[in-house]
């Protein structure tokens, strides 16, 4: 899968290569993939921010990930909306990046989807923070369990020749 990201509103995917069941692909992860490009071509940008306008934060403490120690916080939404999501996010504690999202979104993407979890996985790249690797499970209706593993690299922070923005991104996953 390979995915191009130009801030703030043009997101899209191109498979790469996909093994497994045509009807969990099509009803199941491109749906999944889909929302997430319907959110960022769509909606505000501030709509689904993590931010105190959608977001009640509970702190929950310092813990460690990955060898980082990182403060804790649950997430709930102040509304059931698509692209907000129920649970955790962890930030640094020295630099105060965004290090891990781990939840289930509020709304289903699909009829054909129960229930989603996910761990989304950030990193640090020039004066930027990029996921880099998210995990999904999903319960499907009619097929059962889908696991989807998007890694994503290779990102190329360039400089933006539009006023008042201060820079874009490329960013070229691959799986």
């Amino acid at each position: 899968m390979q995915q191009k990201y130009q801030a703030p509103r043009t997101l899209a995917f191109k498979a790469l290569r996909f093994t497994g069941d045509a009807f969990v692909k099509t009803n199941v992860i491109i749906r999944l993939l889909q929302s997430e490009v319907d959110h960022v071509q769509k909606d505000d940008p501030a709509s689904n921010a993590i931010s105190p306008t959608n977001y009640k934060f509970a702190y929950k403490g310092i813990g460690q990930l990955d060898g980082r120690q990182v403060h804790v916080y649950q997430l709930k939404p102040r509304e059931k909306r698509a692209g907000l999501f129920k649970g955790r996010i962890y930030v640094d504690a020295y630099t105060g990046s965004l290090v891990r999202v781990e939840g289930r979104p509020v709304k289903s993407p699909s009829l054909f989807i129960k229930k989603v979890d996910f761990v989304q996985d950030y990193a640090d790249i020039g004066p930027f923070t990029f996921p880099v690797h998210i995990h999904s499970e999903a319960s499907a209706r009619i097929v059962g369990r889908a696991i989807v593993d998007v890694y994503q690299r290779d990102y190329q922070p360039v400089a933006n020749t539009v006023a008042n923005t201060s820079a874009t991104a490329e960013p070229i996953p691959a799986l």
